[in-house]
């Protein structure tokens, strides 16, 4: 029995709320960047836009149906949500986890990623230092609302959980917790009481972390380390590539990573591809050159990294299952089609 489980992160945006309404007009969604991205230079394939699924609203519960089926399908093992809590009890996105996702009836596994970040700066489209929610850590009794809030999340019968029966949770910017070892004890302490277990906390490294775990279970690989890739300046004058625009090489960033050891207690983080120029315009970046055969070398690379670590848990993250304004998606598109599910379908069934 292969032990390799492919983890996607999934992005819970696509529904209006009234934080988004305020700031960006009412009815805003991610859909909004993705439909009025244009081309920056030649060959760049914007706007990138959906296919089989449409511009779905996640308030529909048939859409994380046909969502959970193509992903399963596709051998798949399971979506991580990115979870959204500011402190002082102020969450964003949690409708769809909620509402559709905890009553649905399928028994595809999920779990949940802290993505405690501000949002702020031309990330989201706005001018550098605009901020339009902070990042707070109020302390110990906020950390205990925002245990209890997400506890029958947590209790739900198909939450990850690792060999060892520990409940796994991805925390974004670990550093930026005041005392993180603090954190993670008190956690641990609350749902030992509440489920007889712990958390497996996974944190994801930012290249500089390293081994240094700060009260981590383990650590998952940053998304690139820009600094190891070559940019090609005779291919962006050529093409018209706008100056302030990263473009990166995603073979040349493929080599890179088949070159790469994975550090002890790791696990790999593939993409199959990335432009966030929908958001960033011509202050984003992109890998040029992706495909979704040159992603299957990627996850065939992270897969035998993997079944090489000390790890007993074979966790892959995938980055990601829907994040269209950032370009990395693995549902169908009218460019790749279903492509990318069946390069992880044939990649898996390798391993048999």
């Amino acid at each position: 029995m292969i032990k390799v489980k492919n983890i996607a992160f999934y992005l819970p945006q696509y529904h209006p709320i009234p934080e988004n309404d305020l700031w960006w007009g009412k009815g805003f969604t991610e859909w909004t960047n993705v439909v009025k991205s244009k081309p920056l230079f030649k060959g760049h394939d914007q706007p990138f836009l959906p296919s089989d699924l449409g511009y779905y609203d996640l308030r529909i519960p048939e859409i994380y149906d046909q969502q959970v089926n193509l992903a399963s399908n596709s051998g798949i093992y399971g979506f991580c949500f990115w979870h959204y809590w500011f402190g002082n009890g102020k969450q964003l996105l949690e409708k769809p986890i909620r509402d559709i996702v905890l009553k649905s009836e399928n028994d595809f596994p999920f779990s949940l990623a802290w993505a405690n970040q501000t949002w702020s700066g031309t990330w989201h489209g706005l001018r550098k230092g605009e901020t339009l929610i902070k990042q707070l850590y109020p302390g110990p009794k906020d950390y205990i609302d925002h245990f209890y809030t997400i506890l029958p999340i947590l209790l739900d019968k198909r939450y990850i959980r690792t060999e060892k029966n520990n409940l796994v949770f991805t925390i974004f910017r670990p550093w930026q917790i005041p005392n993180l070892e603090g954190f993670t004890e008190l956690w641990n302490s609350l749902l030992l009481k509440e489920a007889n277990t712990t958390f497996h906390f996974i944190g994801v490294s930012d290249g500089g972390l390293k081994n240094d775990y700060l009260g981590l279970d383990a650590l998952t690989e940053s998304l690139v380390d820009l600094k190891y890739l070559q940019y090609n300046r005779l291919n962006k004058f050529f093409r018209g590539i706008p100056k302030t625009l990263k473009v990166c090489d995603y073979e040349k960033y493929i080599e890179y990573y088949a070159k790469t050891l994975l550090l002890d207690k790791h696990y790999p983080t593939v993409f199959p591809m990335w432009d966030n120029t929908p958001r960033s315009n011509n202050n984003g970046w992109l890998f040029d050159n992706s495909t979704p055969q040159l992603f299957g070398n990627l996850l065939d690379h992270a897969i035998q990294k993997s079944l090489k670590s000390s790890m007993n848990d074979k966790f892959i993250f995938i980055k990601s299952w829907n994040e269209w304004a950032e370009g990395n998606v693995l549902e169908p598109s009218r460019l790749f089609q279903n492509q990318y599910l069946e390069v992880i379908s044939r990649t898996l069934k390798k391993l048999n």
